[in-house]
């Protein structure tokens, strides 16, 4: 395994991506038409789902992504761990855009413009002897881009708190849920394509501890609560917000009537690319609604190569200010070693001591009628649930031997693997179970690398592929 330093500095060198741009330009007529069927597709129903109350109601009248291309720069392209190819480029795009969204009992909202900034990473794997050369291609932003909306006609009287905060959040929301790592839209290139070869883990756990900050003021304030500031000193009672990548948001305990809190918290990230960002925002908790204080940003790759230790600037609304954060860090290589599912280096009940990855390929052998199938798969060990997106009969789709290729992930403590249960895999068909399959801890801890892969009988005649994988840590250096 390489050492951690080695990891980090690996890179092919940035280079411009003109050929890319000028092919881009050139398919652009085509892009937008696939783009606008996979937005209405993919994004509408979600939209139907999350936005509130008569937005629910919002659907694509007008779908044309416009004659200015996407642009690309900054191409970074070297080897992965499991041999496959990596390219990481930045994305900017100006779209002069015709969108146009109607609803019941809302105004038609116009999109003219899009601003759209990020750096993608696209993995390229398995690589094959047989053309295309590539099994699939997958497509995820490293860290949550960058999003601007520019409205027309009725949507600019609620461009400010309607507009701008529910639409654009949620669609900023949908490209995380895809597209923001550790989640990656899947390409298959070859039909064949092997999603076992083709899943790419990830490459550890970042222990971050959020220490101290310094320079803390409170936030002014207006009206009522200025004037309440006057009477009563007002010191903040301070938490922080943690984020990295699409995985979930950490907070600290808070820590009232300090302008210098200290936490000393720590808490477990899991990385999939050292080029992801830890975003922290200091707040001052307010029954009257937490205020912002300061905002920080670095990348995991920093603050490793600082030696496990960096003092976050923190600014508010776009301006500096004197506040600062200090945080550490340590990073822990994912292995196939039982001995490491002990925890000895975690200090804290509740820390990770190893992963569970499970792989679902595809259902093999359904039967019945086609129209009247809609599979999907369920799995479920020590509480929690699982389940892939069901499948329904479409043309040219073989609804009778589904491919999923979705992965679930359950970060392990040393209570969850004291008394391990068994892995149950259901067949599910709508809400129904038709069939399941049990598998013991025991047998993937003892399986060759930790890892129980196959095809599982799940009765009356069906199978589900899947492959289950331990891991414990241990620390890089």
């Amino acid at each position: 395994m390489a050492s951690l330093i080695d990891s980090l500095t690996a890179s092919g060198g940035s280079e411009p991506a003109g050929f890319l741009n000028d092919i881009i330009k050139q398919l652009w007529p085509n892009i937008s038409v696939a783009g606008a069927n996979i937005v209405k597709d993919v994004v509408e129903p979600i939209l139907a789902s999350t936005l509130p109350g008569p937005l629910s109601s919002l659907h694509f009248v007008k779908l044309d992504f416009g004659h200015v291309p996407i642009q690309f720069s900054n191409v970074d392209v070297h080897k992965t761990a499991t041999q496959g190819i990596k390219l990481d480029l930045d994305l900017h795009w100006e779209g002069e855009c015709d969108i146009e969204l109607d609803g019941n009992h809302v105004p038609k909202i116009g999109i003219e413009k899009v601003h759209l900034k990020g750096r993608l990473s696209i993995l390229l794997c398995p690589l094959t002897n047989i053309v295309p050369l590539i099994g699939a291609a997958q497509v995820a932003f490293i860290n949550p881009p960058s999003l601007k909306l520019d409205f027309t006609d009725a949507a600019n009287i609620a461009d400010c708190f309607l507009i701008e905060k529910t639409v654009r959040n949620t669609i900023l929301s949908i490209i995380s849920s895809m597209a923001v790592l550790p989640n990656r839209f899947l390409v298959k290139l070859d039909a064949n394509n092997d999603y076992f070869k083709t899943y790419q883990p990830h490459l550890g756990i970042l222990r971050l501890t959020v220490e101290k900050a310094t320079g803390i003021t409170a936030p002014k304030k207006s009206g009522a609560s200025r004037l309440l500031a006057k009477i009563v000193k007002d010191v903040p009672d301070c938490y922080v917000k943690v984020n990295i990548g699409a995985e979930g948001e950490w907070r600290t305990s808070v820590q009232k009537n300090n302008h210098e809190p200290a936490w000393n918290e720590t808490h477990d990230f899991l990385v999939t690319d050292y080029e992801q960002s830890i975003s922290v925002d200091i707040q001052d908790d307010d029954l009257a609604g937490d205020d912002d204080i300061g905002l920080g940003y670095t990348t995991i790759k920093e603050v490793l190569l600082n030696g496990g230790s960096h003092e976050l600037n923190l600014t508010h609304k776009g301006e500096h200010t004197n506040a600062k954060l200090v945080i550490h860090a340590k990073f822990y290589n994912l292995v196939a070693d039982a001995s490491l599912l002990s925890a000895q280096d975690s200090e804290r009940k509740g820390q990770i001591c190893g992963l569970v990855t499970i792989l679902i390929a595809s259902v093999l052998g359904l039967s019945g009628q086609r129209d009247g199938l809609n599979p999907s798969v369920k799995v479920a060990w020590g509480g929690k649930e699982f389940q892939t997106v069901a499948k329904t009969y479409i043309p040219g789709v073989d609804i009778f031997n589904p491919s999923f290729d979705q992965a679930f992930k359950i970060p392990l403590n040393t209570d969850m693997i004291a008394r391990p249960t068994s892995f149950k895999i259901s067949l599910m068909n709508k809400q129904d179970e038709s069939g399941s399959v049990e598998v013991a801890f025991q047998d993937v801890f003892d399986a060759p690398g930790m890892v129980k892969e196959g095809i599982f009988d799940v009765g009356s005649g069906a199978s589900v592929r899947a492959s289950i994988s331990v891991r414990g840590i241990q620390l890089a250096e």
